[in-house]
């Protein structure tokens, strides 16, 4: 299928190994009240592989015959140098940039492993659940509280996000990962979803934008 490297804004590979990508859960009120799940008192997180990754200028495959696959798409977080029990400061010093993903979710089976009480890497960890986007170095990046993205889907905005909207901001949620989980250079933390979570189907024509960086065309198969 397709290779995935870490690229920057200009196409150019970033020197940096290919990880883990450390996921964050129920991070934006309004997509918390669409699935109607419960505020979370602190980060809910969970792991893909490095191999659930894939170039996102490239299409997206849904995996088959699974039921519905539904697109969260998240602001992106490369890491650079490790983190482990860091300040604010600290995971500041080892951000590289910011981009955007797609945290693709089987929801038939993520909402039947909950009710067992089960994990949910079997709906979220899947290959290529994780299509990523190039990265902007942190030093083009204004502000990484107030990044606005969006998702187009056949010409209609299905998801629109900022950063500001966060109920755990980015500095702070690294902080709180790197208290559980060391983050290694080339690791990827995905901070969660806005409202506007639905399936996505074969052929659907995607745009993803991280707006004033960058915007990409793709489509699902």
């Amino acid at each position: 299928m397709f290779e995935y490297k870490h690229i920057d804004s200009d196409g150019n590979n970033i020197d940096l190994p290919i990880g883990k990508v450390v996921c964050v859960g129920r991070n934006y009120l309004q997509h918390i009240k669409e699935l109607g799940n419960e505020v979370p008192n602190e980060p809910l997180l969970f792991i893909k592989p490095s191999t659930a990754l894939s170039p996102l200028n490239k299409p997206v495959v849904l995996p088959k015959n699974l039921g519905p696959c539904h697109n969260e798409l998240e602001v992106a977080i490369l890491i650079k140098s490790i983190i482990c029990k860091a300040s604010i400061q600290d995971v500041e010093a080892a951000i590289w940039g910011a981009g955007v993903g797609l945290d693709l979710t089987l929801r038939n089976l993520q909402n039947a492993l909950k009710k067992q009480g089960h994990p949910w890497e079997r709906a979220k960890a899947f290959d290529f659940s994780c299509p990523m986007s190039q990265f902007v170095t942190k030093s083009k990046i204004e502000n990484l509280s107030n990044l606005d993205f969006n998702l187009i889907v056949n010409n209609e905005v299905r998801q629109q996000g900022n950063s500001q909207k966060m109920l755990f901001p980015i500095l702070k949620l690294l902080v709180n990962i790197s208290n559980t989980f060391t983050l290694l250079p080339g690791d990827i933390v995905m901070t969660g979803t806005p409202k506007g979570v639905a399936a996505l189907l074969v052929d659907d024509q995607l745009t993803i934008q991280l707006n004033g960086h960058f915007s990409i065309n793709t489509c699902v198969i």
